[in-house]
């Protein structure tokens, strides 16, 4: 049963009820067209949508529903709970539910790999603790108190990723959730061009400092270590990494056909060998991060090796498959400069008997960086080693002129322009055969998984 009840509801939003209803509330929604029974509905508001208009549908499948504006018709047997801001009690009731049960909580930002490592560390927690977790994706101001306010009574611990694309919102989630412990994987240039440089984005990083317990953070990234000196944080710090000296180590890293071995160290004292079935020296980051958590929790290495070494890749987050001598790997999810130039090197390394295809598309949200990085993205390319380059969007497009213009050099790359995604898919059977190792990344609104499914059915 949720932690959550009427009387709480009431508490946190000084809401006035409408209706009482026969309850329990077993969890909460804000999706007319996915409630349960037993869910509190809250009927959200935006510039393009409003949750009021799907009332009706909420309340015939669901517990009741928190509103702004009354209803002209008052079911009786629904709990109704009017207040002035949807969004604002959704956020006040998860705070609530979080403060009554004072249980550790997990927060994971970072500009690569948030999603991934929130993975990893559920997995390893749940070896020893019933573990919460954000609902899919659901990493902002609505997704994250949505995930919280679902709190069971009987949950233990709780891992919550958190996204951010302007400076505050780190804060406002932390403000919700209070989390005890905090793991930044890394300070890249994701949201650069809202934020308007490395500094600032290093600066919202660190809004989840406040308060914590515990900071876990990337000892290779010297760019957080050094803004870790000056940064007003005083509690315990526990570091991970590969090439410095971290508490929580991974050594003797080895390349497998199914992700990576290596022998993680836990202060230069414990150790103990893992196979992790994902690729990517991101991956070893990212389940290093999960160590540490685990380790910081009082979960042993053994129970840490059972749960890395279970791990499975998340859904089109450098989620590699195999069908008809192609290998596909589809990290189309999102994208950034980093996490396009680490994605590009594995796929190297993955294809080194075949030819390599790096399908590419446009990287959103970089705005006045944009051209000068995606011309960067070209230089990568045209060193990587790539065989074909197949740029997608317009921005793209920009790297792959880079790429055309490179003289003087014995190794060029094939490329291939496509205005848009659904073009890149009826082009790529042409391009790809039997031996051909495919990486598609881009940013999400590119939708490069149609060029996936393209390809999987012209297998």
């Amino acid at each position: 049963m949720v932690v959550l009840t009427l009387d709480m509801v009431l508490e946190a939003t000084k809401g006035e009820l409408l209706s009482e209803g026969p309850g329990p509330i077993t969890g909460v929604s804000t999706d007319s067209r996915t409630i349960s029974d037993g869910d509190l509905f809250f009927a959200l508001r935006g510039d393009h949508y409003d949750g009021h208009n799907y009332l009706e549908s909420a309340l015939h499948r669901g517990a009741g529903a928190v509103i702004e504006v009354k209803p002209d018709i008052l079911p009786a047997d629904r709990i109704i709970v009017r207040v002035g801001d949807t969004l604002r009690a959704l956020q006040d009731v998860a705070h609530c539910v979080r403060k009554y049960r004072d249980i550790p909580l997990i927060a994971v930002t970072g500009s690569n790999g948030k999603t991934t490592t929130k993975e990893m560390v559920h997995a390893v927690l749940s070896k020893k603790y019933r573990t919460l977790k954000n609902i899919e994706n659901l990493n902002n101001h609505i997704g994250l108190p949505l995930s919280l306010a679902g709190l069971k009574n009987n949950d233990e611990c709780a891992v919550l990723e958190m996204g951010m694309n302007a400076a505050g919102e780190i804060k406002l989630l932390c403000d919700i959730a209070q989390p005890s412990h905090g793991i930044i994987t890394n300070i890249g240039t994701a949201h650069i061009g809202r934020l308007g440089s490395r500094e600032a984005v290093r600066e919202a990083k660190f809004e989840i400092l406040d308060g914590l317990a515990t900071a876990i953070v990337n000892a290779d990234d010297e760019y957080l270590m050094e803004g870790l000196k000056s940064a007003p944080f005083h509690g315990e710090t526990i570091t991970f990494g590969i090439t410095k000296n971290a508490d929580v180590r991974a050594q003797e890293i080895t390349s497998a056909d199914r992700g990576s071995d290596f022998v993680l160290s836990v202060h230069n004292q414990e150790t103990v060998r893992i196979s992790l079935n994902v690729f990517g020296r991101f991956n070893v980051y990212n389940a290093l991060a999960a160590a540490a958590a685990g380790i910081a929790l009082g979960v042993s290495t053994d129970q840490i090796k059972e749960a890395l070494e279970a791990f499975r890749a998340v859904s089109m987050r450098f989620e590699v498959t195999r069908e008809k001598g192609i290998t596909l790997i589809n990290d189309a999810y999102n994208a950034n400069p980093a996490s396009m130039e680490e994605a590009v090197r594995e796929l190297v390394r993955l294809g080194s008997r075949g030819r390599t295809v790096a399908v590419l598309g446009d990287m959103k949200e970089l705005e006045t960086y944009s051209e000068p990085a995606h011309r960067a993205v070209g230089e990568m390319i045209a060193a990587s080693g790539v065989d074909v380059f197949i740029a997608v969007g317009e921005s793209m497009a920009a790297a792959a002129d880079v790429v055309k213009q490179v003289g003087g050099r014995k190794y060029r790359p094939v490329v291939h322009v496509f205005e848009n995604a659904e073009k890149a898919a009826e082009g790529i059977r042409e391009i790809c055969r039997a031996g051909d190792t495919v990486l598609l990344k881009g940013s999400r609104s590119v939708a490069l998984e149609k060029v996936a499914g393209r390809l999987a059915n012209a297998l």
